[in-house]
């Protein structure tokens, strides 16, 4: 047993060695990464315009002196900014959300009831499955506005912190606020 401790022991030296080479060998002189032999600097972190963890502190106001429509055409707010709706974060408006359009029309809102957990700023949902027809979270259900379904895409059903707002200018409906990305869509709530 001792004579394969040692040749054991001298494989593994050489197996760390082999797999540590390739890394060593990207490094320039100096061992920081491009630069030489100083580190880059680091300057304080610009938050992103839009997500990033950004909450907005409440949800757009009632009317359309509070929102702000997406631009024709596709084309973003503002440079950097995406083309859905979203919350800018350096001013908290609420973008692309447009009161009382037929596509948001229920003829029975609240039918499933009100949603009977706590919304806004101070509470972060993390959604633990489904898709946009079925998500939830908390053994709570909800499913996307059909007219939304676009709008979600890039949302991880299984994993994304969203924040529920009221939706002030559409009955039976809330506005989920995904804190990743910055968007938000209209969701119903179906019960638990």
């Amino acid at each position: 047993m001792k004579k394969l401790i040692g040749p054991l022991a001298v494989l593994a030296v050489l197996a760390f060695a082999l797999l540590a080479l390739p890394t060593h060998a990207q490094r320039p002189a100096g061992g920081h990464p491009a630069g030489g032999g100083r580190p880059a600097p680091v300057g304080p972190a610009r938050p992103p315009e839009v997500g990033g963890g950004h909450i907005p502190a409440r949800g757009p106001i009632r009317g359309p002196s509070g929102h702000i429509g997406l631009p024709p055409g596709g084309q973003p707010d503002r440079p950097g900014h995406p083309t859905v709706p979203h919350v800018d974060a350096d001013t908290d408006r609420w973008v692309g959300h447009v009161p009382n359009p037929a596509a948001y029309h229920l003829d029975h809102p609240w039918e499933h009831g009100r949603f009977p957990g706590r919304i806004g700023a101070g509470q972060v949902w993390r959604i633990a499955g489904g898709g946009p027809s079925r998500f939830w979270f908390g053994g709570f259900y909800f499913s996307v506005a059909a007219a939304d379904i676009a709008f979600c895409d890039g949302w991880l059903w299984d994993s994304d912190d969203i924040i529920l707002y009221p939706d002030p200018d559409d009955d039976g409906w809330y506005l989920a606020y995904n804190v990743r990305l910055g968007t938000y869509i209209h969701v119903e709530y179906l019960g638990t």
